[in-house]
């Protein structure tokens, strides 16, 4: 199983596809618990401190590291093999939409991209809350609690530039999963021509859903902080 999953065509692509399932199923639940911060940001911190350095909380960023890792050596491993064997054809898919999504021909880039997002946002939020109180530190460089993720989010998004960044990052996060979503799929032979078109609405509605939940709080605290400005 072991030589089928790392020596195969079929079985790298299986990976991928299980840990792209994965880390979408955790990008809207993450998703999901931002909008909180909307509705009520005491009810946001109150999620921030259950999910601190409490040893679930730990192993499931472990578990989710390994999946980004798994994702990403497996991604560079398929564009090589596609390379050698295609030239500048990546990402061939069994069934194709007129004119071929853009996306589809860039992942690669786009996952890039979205890895660059990853860091920022890990050096804007990990990096001030679970961090810290793995370090046993209470308060942040920027005297915040390492639970008070809204002052954190409200903090980061008065800034235009990590409002413009954060923007670009969901921006380049939907055209990769407009196509990985849907790819998942393919991979277990479900993208025949009954079934794609089904599939890439699916796709599109996930992504869709994934850049406005993470929009929203994104725009809705820029907005607050602009309010609160003129005030």
């Amino acid at each position: 199983m072991s030589c089928f999953l790392c020596n195969s065509s079929v079985g790298k692509k299986l990976v991928m596809s299980v840990s792209g399932c994965f880390l979408v199923l955790f990008i809207l639940f993450h998703m999901s618990m931002n909008l909180t911060a909307i509705i009520s940001p005491a009810g946001y911190n109150t999620i921030c401190e259950f999910l601190g350095a409490n040893w679930y909380a730990l192993a499931g960023t472990a578990v989710l590291a390994a999946g980004v890792l798994v994702h990403i050596l497996y991604a560079l491993v398929l564009t090589l093999n596609n390379y050698r064997a295609r030239g500048s054809q990546r990402y061939a898919v069994t069934v194709q939409e007129p004119g071929v999504a853009w996306s589809s021909k860039n992942m690669l880039v786009l996952g890039f991209v979205v890895l660059a997002g990853l860091a920022i946002h890990l050096i804007h939020f990990w990096s001030k809350m679970q961090l810290v109180e793995l370090l046993g530190g209470h308060v942040n460089a920027l005297g915040f609690g390492p639970a008070d993720g809204a002052a954190l989010i409200a903090h980061t998004f008065s800034k235009w530039y990590n409002v413009l960044i954060y923007l670009v990052w969901l921006a380049a996060l939907w055209f990769h999963l407009t196509h990985g979503v849907w790819s998942m799929f393919q991979t277990v032979g479900w993208a025949n021509d009954t079934w794609y078109p089904r599939l890439k609405c699916l796709a599109n509605v996930v992504a869709t859903l994934v850049f406005l939940g993470f929009a929203a709080v994104v725009v809705v605290y820029f907005a607050k902080n602009c309010c609160c400005t003129c005030c």
